[in-house]
């Protein structure tokens, strides 16, 4: 099963063409006995997967490398690429804020992945710099984004990495509270007050500490968006004296302040990649798909934005690559190895934005029947990409890594 091949690639995606070669002589650089052993080895241990290990500029063991996996959250690489190359590593999310001349509050999302409740104190004191004390109304608009349908992959289960993705969200659309053996409920964090929505989600949970999904029962976003701003401008002492409405700006009301996230697309992006934080990635795909057809943002738009990169600049068809959404949640995205090798091999200038684990940089990938990493080793000339898939029950994927390492003949040592 586990096969070694001496001849060249049979599908180079365009960039790798000058850099990729499979040699006879490098192949049988590593001693017989350890190829044998580990071919033997992967035998047991792969029943449906594929394997790419590079050294040095070339490919020293593959299987499977041009059959379609689905990736899971491996393909948080290729999403944090695209954003890179599509919007920008300076690319800062805004959000913009109306005023009328009853004081009612607007509030206009374009997809920021980071308004969470530290941002949201800092918006609003600045509300309160420029002038606004009073508030009639907060009215949340998440009109920048047309989704007809949620998140694909994702259930209505209380499970952070189920929150469903809007134009406008806080805290990722999760919420972090603690119910009491009374029967109490509080936040259980100091910058996020005890909202209404908190105590109606911790029905039926037990006594404890609890981050869950707040669109599980209903999509959430707005509600959640507009208890926090309104319980925020209280606290930092504005007054308001009306209610929370959903609804769009009104055309030709002038913008009263327009916030830049604090963190710029390379923060995002690290914490995206060492969290695997589903929302932040679909976020980002919505982003690109607005920064290249317009908003309003759509799936259907990240979909044509992110495979139109895979294209154009990896030379990667559907054959090699299909992309539903961004965080890998869907089970209808299919990756061939030698795709996600191309991916690793752009990716190398930001390699650092990889979690550094068991001696190699490496993105994990998680789902029922669906285990991956995908990542680099530290080599003689640099980094090594490798990549692997297993679409299988069992999860043997820390006894294959061991192997490739080995195969690989990687030192343990991280380069700076």
């Amino acid at each position: 099963m586990a096969i070694l091949r001496a001849a060249s690639l049979l599908r180079k995606p365009r960039g790798m063409r000058r850099v990729f070669f499979l040699g006879l002589g490098l192949s049988l650089a590593l001693p017989a006995s350890l190829w044998a052993g580990a071919g033997q080895s992967l035998e047991t241990l792969v029943e449906n997967g594929g394997i790419l290990v590079t050294r040095n500029g070339a490919i020293v063991y593959e299987q499977h490398a041009d059959r379609q996996f689905i990736p899971a959250s491996v393909l948080k690489i290729g999403t944090a690429l695209a954003g890179i190359r599509i919007l920008g590593k300076e690319y800062r999310f805004t959000t913009r804020f109306y005023v009328n001349g009853d004081r009612d509050l607007y509030i206009r999302g374009l997809a920021d992945p980071l308004l969470v409740s530290e941002e949201v104190a800092k918006i609003v004191a600045t509300l309160r710099s420029r002038g606004l004390s009073t508030i009639r109304n907060i009215v949340v608009d998440d009109s920048g984004c047309r989704l007809e349908n949620g998140t694909d992959g994702a259930t209505n289960t209380l499970n952070p990495y189920d929150a469903q993705n809007s134009c406008l969200a806080v805290n990722f659309n999760t919420i972090n509270l603690v119910k009491g053996a009374d029967n109490s409920v509080r936040s259980a964090e100091e910058q996020t007050p005890t909202l209404p929505l908190m105590r109606e989600l911790a029905q039926g949970l037990p006594p404890g500490t609890h981050r869950i999904n707040a669109t599980a029962t209903g999509n959430q976003s707005l509600r959640y968006v507009g208890e926090l701003f309104g319980a925020i401008c209280k606290k930092q002492g504005m007054t308001m004296r009306g209610k929370i409405i959903p609804g769009p700006v009104p055309e030709g009301l002038k913008l009263f302040y327009e916030h830049g996230s604090s963190k710029s697309l390379d923060e995002v992006l690290t914490g995206l990649l060492k969290y695997s934080n589903n929302f932040i990635a679909n976020q980002l795909f919505l982003a690109m798909g607005a920064k290249q057809y317009g908003w309003p943002a759509t799936w259907d738009k990240g979909q044509r934005a992110v495979t139109a990169f895979y294209r154009n600049e990896l030379g990667l068809s559907e054959k090699d690559i299909v992309v539903r959404e961004g965080s890998g949640l869907s089970r209808q995205n299919r990756v061939t190895p030698r795709a996600m090798l191309a991916i690793l091999e752009a990716f190398k200038p930001h390699s650092g934005l990889l979690p550094f684990e068991n001696n190699c940089l490496r993105k994990s990938g998680t789902m029922t029947g669906v285990y991956g990493y995908a990542g680099y080793f530290a080599g003689e000339r640099g980094l090594d990409s490798f990549v692997l898939m297993l679409n299988q029950p069992k999860n043997t994927r820390d006894q294959v890594l061991e192997l490739l390492g080995a195969m690989h003949g990687a030192k343990g040592k991280r380069k700076n």
